[in-house]
């Protein structure tokens, strides 16, 4: 049985993250609840910039937050040293919020809104990704009107569809990100150049994510090369940085055979060394944007099994008390997820059955087909690889409240992100006036 990070069997037989028990961590905090191994997270940071420094390369390693973004997550993200990569306001306000160094903040984005861009403008963030020319005019605007010059990339899609689902292919030629290779990114990087108010930096390009292979990153490395030979002898300028992106593939099923962080980032150095020395290009500084491959593994979802119902000669459905709420990505794109029976760790996984979630959905399914040790009513299912998009991308539908997410380390636990009540759920909600004076009407006619 594959556990990832610091996960193992302890003593009672039960799953323990990070020197804790999974059982006293649902006894003190509850299901479901997000569980995130500290170790684990520092580990693959490190190995990242390790790699790096062995290859003997100027580099930035940014975190791209959108996996999971939370205070906490930033703090660690500034002590092992690492960039950060926003697309959001939100995301950029939690930064600031959390004491991050301003000028390793990279803002990224297809739309970004006008105080969006004031607001990363204001705190002399260390590079906007540009995407359009809607926001070349929009930068050029407010930078103007605060008095300021930024330094910019320019997002390029290199004609490259990794090996991935649809949905997280973005360096094909027909996507909503970025300026086509070419005349089209020609064309923005001379208007960047010619700006009083940005200073073009280099391009940025993502093919995808959840990526087993470096095939599509050389093919994009190699486009690149090319492209950036065509622009600096177009200009008269030198591009010193190029952003590859991210999207390194994790373990989520055993049929996943991701490569290590090291293969990943020695060939994609080797790649960018052999395609820009061929063409008689100095090797740019080599940005890269992990997330998943950061915190995917690092996160358990822990759930409390409830209901269950047999189909005669079709299928067993087992409900927990989470769904597609706290992690909508088996309804997005049929992501594959393996599981546990947390307080029966060394029981022989014998019953086949499928994990369903409670919302007031058919698609509300986690995992399709499982082998569990005869999961029970009381049961704790952990669900692994989690880290990466379940809380960023959970809601509130049904009304449901969103769980918990604790940090654990060396036998520790830090809660870090608090629990959803009910009284979060309605915060925002306001009744007119006018329905209130309604029913006190219909109260007093009676």
């Amino acid at each position: 049985m594959y556990l990832p990070g610091s996960s193992k069997i302890n003593s009672k037989n039960h799953l323990e993250i990070g020197g804790v028990d999974t059982i006293d961590l649902v006894t003190q905090y509850g299901t479901p609840l997000y569980v995130m191994d500290e170790w684990d997270v520092r580990n693959r940071m490190r190995e990242y910039v390790n790699t790096f420094e062995k290859q003997q390369v100027a580099f930035q390693v940014a975190y791209a937050s959108k996996a999971l973004c939370t205070m906490t997550m930033c703090h660690i993200a500034k002590e092992e040293g690492l960039s950060l990569d926003v697309v959001s306001g939100g995301e950029l306000y939690t930064a600031l919020k959390a004491g991050f160094p301003v000028d390793r903040i990279h803002f990224h984005g297809n739309n970004k809104s006008d105080e969006e861009i004031k607001m990363a403008i204001r705190a002399d963030i260390g590079a906007f990704v540009i995407d359009n020319h809607y926001e070349i005019s929009l930068i050029e605007q407010i930078a103007g009107n605060e008095n300021k010059k930024v330094k910019a990339l320019i997002r390029v899609t290199p004609g490259i569809e990794a090996h991935t689902h649809e949905y997280i292919q973005t360096g094909q030629e027909d996507s909503k990100f970025g300026f086509n290779i070419g005349e089209m990114a020609l064309e923005a990087a001379k208007r960047v150049n010619q700006s009083n108010q940005i200073e073009l930096l280099g391009f940025h390009f993502h093919i995808g994510s959840q990526i087993f292979d470096m095939t599509g990153f050389e093919k994009a490395i190699e486009r690149m090369a090319a492209f950036y030979q065509m622009v600096q002898k177009e200009l008269k300028i030198n591009l010193p940085i190029l952003n590859t992106g991210g999207g390194f593939g994790i373990r989520y099923v055993d049929e996943d055979q991701p490569l290590s962080i090291r293969h990943y980032v020695t060939a994609l150095v080797e790649s960018v060394k052999r395609y820009f020395y061929h063409l008689g290009l100095e090797i740019p500084q080599i940005w890269i944007e992990p997330g998943r491959s950061i915190v995917g593994e690092a996160g358990t979802t822990l759930y409390t099994i409830g209901s269950n119902k047999e189909v005669p000669n079709v299928r067993k459905y087992v409900a927990v008390d989470g769904g597609m709420m706290d992690n909508p990505r088996p309804a997005l794109y049929q992501a594959k997820y393996n599981a546990v029976i947390a307080n029966r760790m060394e029981s022989q996984a014998s019953e086949l059955v499928s994990v369903a979630g409670k919302a007031c959905e058919s698609g509300d399914m986690l995992i399709w087909d499982i082998l569990l040790n005869e999961p029970q009513s009381g049961d704790v299912l952990a669900v692994f690889s989690t880290g990466a998009y379940n809380y960023s991308m959970a809601s509130n539908y049904n009304r449901i409240t969103r769980p918990a997410m604790v940090l654990v380390s060396n036998g520790k636990t830090d809660l870090i992100v608090k629990r959803e009540t009910y009284d979060d759920l309605i915060q925002h909600d306001l009744v007119p006036e006018r329905f209130i004076q309604s029913s006190y009407n219909k109260i007093t006619n009676v």
